[in-house]
């Protein structure tokens, strides 16, 4: 594993997100397109949870998000935000979400 220093980690913007929308994008087998509320500013977000996650669970809950990477398309889709999840070695995800409730737009340090 590649160690990175403290100022790199800096660089990455965390932050808790409220997703206001979520559907299956049409024509894909596991795309999840969602709409997410970070207080300040919406985003659009794409990720691969179908197989763990109905689009209508997702709706009004608080997960964690990473806002300043790259952005990408799926299947013509622009994902401007990514959600972060955990996996593990039996291939089970799941979202990361604030333990308590906490403020759309929350840093995460």
């Amino acid at each position: 594993m590649t160690e990175i220093t403290f100022e790199e980690f800096q660089k990455l913007d965390m932050r808790v997100g409220r997703v206001l929308e979520a559907n299956q994008i049409p024509g894909s087998r596991n795309l999840i397109r969602m709409i997410v509320d970070f207080g300040t500013e919406k985003r659009q977000a794409v990720a691969g949870l179908l197989q763990w996650y109905k689009p209508e669970d997702l709706v009004g809950k608080k997960y964690a998000f990473i806002l300043n990477l790259q952005r990408r398309k799926f299947m013509g889709v622009e994902s401007q935000c990514m959600i972060l999840a955990a996996e593990d070695d039996k291939g089970n995800v799941v979202a990361l979400q604030p333990e308590k409730d906490i403020m759309e737009g929350s840093k995460i340090h």
